[in-house]
C-alpha cells in the first residue's frame, strides 16, 4: 500500500513530495479588491514550510460578477498578478507545489456587494440570478481559461477547478433545474458540457507543464451520486485531468440517499483514472485517518481542519504515524501561533461552534 511519505509523478509537471494536500480553504483574508494581503500569503506560505506535498489556495474569483464574499481572492484581472506572483514564488521556495482554486459563484454570487446582478444556468429570483445567454456561458468558459493563464503567469504549478458546493460550475449540474436547451442542460451529458470546455480550454492555453486538476461534490446541490460518479467517470477520461479531488465532508460519510450502499468514497475510488491523481478530503485530523483514505485506494489526502489547527500537519503526520491535532476547542491565541490572521479567526468563530474557545 502506499505511503503518505510516497512521492507522486502527476501526468504534467513536477512531482509532489508527498501525498497530502492543503485544502482550498475560504478564510476571508483578501483585501477588497481581491489582491493578496500578508495574513493570507502568511497562511499559506506556513502550511508550504509545514510540508504538505500540495498547498492550495482559497477559491479565487474569475470574473467581477463571481465573488461570493468580502475579503475573497482574486484572479479575474492583471491587477491580481502581483500579489499572486509574490505568492507562488514564496510557496515555490518552501518546496510544495502550488495551485489557485478558480471559481466562480454564480447565483451564491454576493449580488449587492458585486453591484450586478448574479448569473446561473437558469433565472433564480430568489438568488437575485438572471440565466446566462449562449454568449454569456462562452464568456464564463473564457473567464475560468484565462484566469488559469494568469495563474501560470504568476508562477503557480497548476489550477484547480472548483465544480463543487453548489458553485456556479456545480450549478450546471443541478438535474433539478438545469433544463437549458442549447446543450448546456437536460441530460448529464449536456450538464457536464461546461466542466468539459472549461477543462479543455484550460489545457490548450496553458503549457504542457502546468498541472490541471478539479474539485467535485459527490451528492447533493442536485446531483445524485450515480451522476456524481458519473461525471468523475466522464472527465478521468478525458485525460485532461492531473488529479481531481472529491470533497466528502467527511471521508467516512455514507450517502445522505439512504438507497445507495456503502460509504461516499467507494463510489469513486475504483474509477479508472487515465492518469489522473484521486484526492479525497473531508475531516481528517490524524495521521490515522489519512492512512486510512489511501487504504482505500485514494492517491492523496487533502486536509482543511486539521492544516488550521497545525500549520505543519502535514510534517508532523509524516514523522509520527500517531500524531492527531490538538483537541477543540483552541484558544484564538493557538490559531495565531499557527499563521491564522485576525480575519481568518473571526470567520471561523463565527462558522464553527466548537472550533475557538
Amino acid at each position: 500500500m502506499a505511503a503518505l511519505t510516497d512521492t507522486l509523478r502527476p501526468a504534467h509537471g513536477p512531482l509532489w513530495r508527498n501525498r497530502l494536500a492543503l485544502a482550498p480553504l475560504t478564510n476571508t483574508q483578501s483585501n477588497d479588491d481581491g489582491t493578496l494581503s500578508d495574513d493570507e500569503h502568511d497562511w499559506l506560505v506556513a502550511r508550504g514550510r509545514g510540508g504538505f506535498g500540495l498547498t492550495v489556495t482559497c477559491a479565487a474569483y474569475v470574473a467581477p460578477e463571481g465573488r461570493a464574499w468580502r475579503g475573497q481572492l482574486g484572479i479575474a484581472s492583471d491587477e491580481h498578478l502581483p500579489g499572486l506572483t509574490r505568492l507562488a514564488q514564496s510557496l515555490r521556495a518552501t518546496g510544495t507545489r502550488s495551485a489557485v482554486q478558480l471559481h466562480h459563484a454564480g447565483m451564491r454570487a454576493d449580488a449587492a456587494l458585486n453591484g450586478v446582478p448574479n448569473v446561473a444556468p437558469w433565472d433564480e429570483p430568489r438568488k437575485d440570478a438572471v440565466a446566462l445567454t449562449p454568449e454569456g456561458v462562452d464568456r464564463v468558459i473564457a473567464a475560468f481559461v484565462d484566469a488559469a493563464v494568469r495563474a501560470e503567469r504568476a508562477g503557480f504549478d497548476g489550477v484547480q477547478v472548483h465544480g463543487a458546493h453548489g458553485y456556479l460550475l456545480a450549478q450546471f449540474l443541478d438535474g433539478r433545474s438545469n433544463h437549458r436547451t442549447d446543450g448546456y442542460g437536460g441530460s448529464l451529458e449536456d450538464r457536464m458540457r461546461v466542466l468539459h470546455e472549461v477543462l479543455t480550454g484550460i489545457r490548450a492555453a496553458t503549457g504542457p507543464d502546468f498541472q490541471v486538476g478539479l474539485r467535485l461534490t459527490p451528492e447533493g446541490y442536485g446531483v445524485t451520486v450515480a451522476e456524481a460518479r458519473e461525471t468523475a467517470r466522464s472527465l478521468l477520461a478525458t485525460e485532461l485531468l492531473d488529479f481531481l479531488d472529491m470533497s466528502l465532508w467527511d471521508v467516512t460519510m455514507c450517502p445522505r440517499d439512504t438507497t445507495v450502499d456503502g460509504r461516499l468514497v467507494e463510489h469513486f475510488t475504483d474509477l479508472p483514472r487515465h492518469g489522473a491523481l484521486l484526492g479525497v478530503a473531508g475531516g481528517v485530523t490524524s495521521a490515522e485517518e489519512a492512512r486510512w483514505c489511501l487504504e482505500q485506494g485514494a492517491d492523496f489526502v487533502t486536509v482543511g481542519i486539521g492544516a488550521i489547527l497545525h500549520h505543519d500537519f502535514a510534517a508532523r503526520s509524516l514523522a509520527d504515524p500517531g500524531f492527531r491535532a490538538r483537541e477543540r476547542p483552541v484558544p484564538a491565541a493557538d490559531l495565531r501561533a499557527e499563521h491564522v490572521g485576525p480575519l481568518f479567526i473571526d470567520y471561523l468563530a463565527a462558522g464553527w461552534d466548537d472550533l475557538i474557545a
